[in-house]
């Protein structure tokens, strides 16, 4: 049942009933091997080690062993390694496994209910996974490369996040600068690099000048998607309405009162009765905030062409009405997405979206709510390579 070969032996088993545990005894029987280099050398002494195993039955089940300790003449003096278990851990593989298939599925607070372990336990088994799955998985440079941050803590403390076009987790980095980025792309040459077709990213300038430095033709590389773009001149469109509604409502005006996300929507999902009841006429008035809105719908209808001339066109004459509208917070949008104009083309015409990146985000803040916080960066990272980095995390010989 246990699958143990020589030179491993069981030599006895103990039922402690009051207890609720199964004890099984197991000795090394055959020649001594160094733990590094294989080679067969002198015993030194031995240690007893315990490991939790899968439950039998209703019982709890422990493997106890005198585990012997070598003297290589090379790498002196190592305890050899069980089959049954990794280095360094108190439970067998099997078990290990067990438990990251919980995780998998629920929150640390309720692996520790269903299983009795410490949380200290738990998240030890967690770092194991993540470690060997790390190591098991070799520096990946996806062709299109998604960057974005994510929220650590409060504080504006954050994480960069670079993930594939399949929404699988390659690298994460603390903070949200320039060496956050840095750190990724030196891992590859200039001949990989070169082979990367697009990066998309917010109009976050460290990123920007991070790819700028390592990813050569990135001008036409770099991507700043409709997302972010959209959520510019959501925020401009917010602004004008805010000091709209306040003038308004000084003279007992309050057309604007309540309509604050109808503006923010895209049109198809504001409610059949606010666009029937007042927002469909709304809209159309000379208000500040309905030519606000207008412009950033104008932007948005932008997305649709194919070729990039069109697209600098259409975007161009966007600019030169948006520049002169005398709207404060959209002529200030209006400048950042031109100088940001040569990512945004390339995003229009190769049809780039951060949209995995976005759910990437989700989930991780998921994640977080679900764990209520982590206590330092070094779990929180190992959190998002747990569930999203795509890795091995079982141990050797154990597959799912």
């Amino acid at each position: 049942m246990l699958g143990i070969e020589p030179p491993w032996k069981v030599v006895d088993v103990e039922l402690d009933i009051s207890g609720g545990e199964v004890v099984v005894h197991l000795e090394h029987r055959g020649k001594l091997k160094c733990a590094e280099c294989g080679a067969v050398v002198p015993g030194y002494d031995t240690r007893e080690r315990r490991w939790r195993h899968l439950d039998t039955m209703q019982f709890q089940t422990i493997l106890v062993a005198e585990v012997p300790r070598t003297k290589c003449k090379t790498h002196g003096v190592l305890q050899m390694r069980v089959p049954w278990s990794e280095p360094g851990s108190g439970f067998t593989a099997l078990y290990e496994a067990l438990v990251i298939d919980l995780l998998c599925e629920m929150s640390f607070s309720a692996v520790t209910r269903l299983t009795g372990l410490s949380w200290d336990q738990v998240d030890g088994i967690h770092e194991r996974a993540v470690r060997r799955g790390l190591a098991r998985r070799e520096a990946r440079l996806p062709k299109r490369i998604g960057v974005d941050e994510t929220s650590f803590q409060k504080r504006h403390e954050y994480v960069t996040v670079v993930s594939d076009a399949q929404g699988e987790v390659v690298h994460v980095a603390d903070g949200r600068g320039r060496d956050a980025l840095d750190a990724y792309y030196k891992q590859f040459d200039e001949e990989s690099l070169a082979e990367v077709e697009v990066v998309a990213m917010d109009m976050h300038r460290p990123y920007i000048r991070a790819t700028e430095d390592h990813v050569p033709g990135a001008t036409e590389k770099i991507a700043f998607d409709k997302f972010h773009v959209a959520g510019h001149l959501g925020d401009a469109v917010d602004k004008v309405r805010r000091a709209e509604h306040k003038e308004l409502m000084s003279w007992g005006d309050d057309t604007l009162k309540g309509t604050r996300y109808d503006w923010l929507k895209h049109p198809q999902n504001v409610s059949e009765e606010a666009w029937n009841g007042y927002f469909r006429d709304l809209q159309q008035t000379t208000l500040r905030t309905a030519r606000a809105w207008r412009y950033k719908e104008w932007a948005m209808s932008l997305w649709g062409y194919h070729r990039r001339g069109w697209a600098l066109r259409g975007w161009s004459k966007w600019y030169a009405s948006a520049i002169r509208c005398r709207l404060e917070p959209v002529k200030k949008v209006a400048r950042t997405m031109k100088s940001h104009l040569a990512g945004i083309i390339t995003a229009v015409v190769k049809r780039v979206t951060n949209a995995r990146a976005e759910g990437i985000n989700t989930v991780i803040q998921m994640l977080k709510g679900r764990a209520r916080g982590y206590r330092n960066r070094s779990r929180f990272r190992n959190a998002i390579y747990f569930h999203l980095g795509g890795l091995d995390l079982y141990p050797e010989g154990v597959r799912r």
